[in-house]
């Protein structure tokens, strides 16, 4: 049962390289099961007992299902799909004597940087294209080892080992060719998609890690991968969604994007999109204004993106009391500051659903004298203020190209998620 749902996970993040091939892969999984998509430059002829999905920038997603009976509660689930990347800039190649070329890289999100040396990487996102006059969007994901950041010889540097600060512009540019013929990026991009080189017009494309996802430990007990923040949440808060019986509440399934920059974007959590979406599904129905907001006030949000886990090496970085561990359940997030949006109420609530779901659940609290990061939860509360609880799932190595989870974690996270969805 575990190690069957963690193979579908790491299936997901395979073909989710970046936030856009996420957002499409879940479209595909929710078309597949009855779900209508919606433009939001179109109007929407809602149901009861209808299914829909909707995006925007093709970087975030909002599902949802309408029961047939009426109600006055929405049950939303929310999480992320954007990790800590290297974005590609315009112009990338880079000539070093004639000789190599090397790709101009910036930072996105806060990172460790040095685990994306010496390791396969390639590149995925969307390009813009001209086509009879027209603009036209496309994905692309090179799906094959491409580029590489070697790391400097030892020789070369004998204090590596006593600790290094990166300098991105400098250490960290990926090296993609060598010769004197210079094959661009572009030329690369416009085989993959069978285009014109002169047709692309602009692009967003990332680096991302090669490596594939492995389950691994003395019993197979730990799940390594990519980008398990926060596609671990992702993919739970959609399976779930898809076994829940969805029958007492309007149930949404929201994925947005730019958590890992601030969420101040069109397609961030701190942007009017859940809000737009719920007004639309409000005023479908036939709603007033004034039902929208008596909607919210008696509606609960689950704001679910991973949470570190007690360190095997550095236990002294964790609370005393409250230090989750890996395969330990699903971790409530506090914070005295609001940084998380977890309350004495929102978290009474979420332990009710872990207990009718049959998974544990357990708490994660920053050290005191360390600052903690925080989530999409509080921020979409600005514009949709309902009662919220911050979770996640433990992990190690967060914000790393390879990162460290428990195989029982997102069985528990599938099971409380279809238990609130029902």
């Amino acid at each position: 049962m575990y190690y069957e749902i963690t193979e579908k996970l790491l299936d997901f993040i395979r073909k989710s390289p970046v936030s856009f091939q996420a957002a499409e892969e879940m479209k595909k999984r929710f078309e597949e099961n009855g779900y209508q998509y919606l433009s939001e430059k179109e109007h929407w002829n809602l149901e009861k007992g209808g299914k829909y999905v909707v995006m925007r920038n093709h970087s975030a997603l909002i599902a949802f299902s309408v029961p047939e009976k009426d109600t006055m509660r929405f049950h939303i689930m929310a999480s992320h799909s954007d990790s800590p990347f290297f974005k590609i800039k315009e112009n990338p190649e880079i000539r070093v004597e004639n000789t190599y070329t090397k790709l101009n890289v910036e930072g996105y999100g806060g990172m460790l940087m040095a685990p994306w040396f010496d390791r396969p990487l390639s590149v995925a996102g969307r390009v813009i294209l001209r086509n009879d006059g027209k603009l036209e969007e496309r994905l692309v994901n090179v799906d094959r080892d491409l580029v590489m950041i070697p790391s400097l010889a030892i020789h070369m540097n004998r204090e590596a080992n006593k600790g290094l600060s990166y300098n991105p512009q400098k250490d960290l540019l990926p090296l993609l060719g060598c010769g004197s013929e210079k094959k661009a990026l572009m030329d690369i991009i416009a085989e993959e998609l069978n285009v014109e080189r002169e047709d692309i017009l602009t692009h967003d494309l990332f680096l991302y890690n090669r490596m594939p996802g492995t389950i691994w430990g003395a019993d197979r007990e730990f799940v390594s991968s990519a980008r398990l923040d926060d596609l671990q949440c992702a993919f739970a808060s959609m399976e779930g969604m898809l076994r829940g019986l969805k029958q007492d509440s309007i149930a949404v399934h929201c994925v947005l994007d730019n958590e890992e920059v601030g969420s101040a974007t069109k397609q961030g959590a701190a942007s009017t999109f859940l809000k737009d979406t719920l007004r639309r599904i409000n005023d479908g129905l036939g709603r007033s204004y004034e039902e929208y907001l008596m909607t919210l006030a008696d509606s609960f949000m689950i704001s679910a993106d991973n949470a570190h886990a007690l360190h095997p090496n550095y236990a002294d970085k964790a609370d005393p009391v409250n230090h989750p561990v890996i395969n330990g359940g699903i971790v409530i997030k506090y914070n005295a500051n609001q940084k998380y949006c977890t309350d004495a109420v929102s978290a009474a609530m979420l332990r009710g659903i872990c207990e009718r779901a049959g998974v544990n659940c357990q708490i994660f609290v920053n050290r005191s004298d360390i600052p903690g990061g925080s989530t999409l939860g509080n921020i979409s509360n600005t514009q949709v203020p309902m009662n919220t609880v911050d979770i996640g799932l433990p992990q190690l190595a967060m914000h790393s190209p390879y990162e460290t989870a428990g195989v029982k974690d997102t069985w528990s996270l599938i099971k409380a998620a279809e238990e609130f969805f029902s």
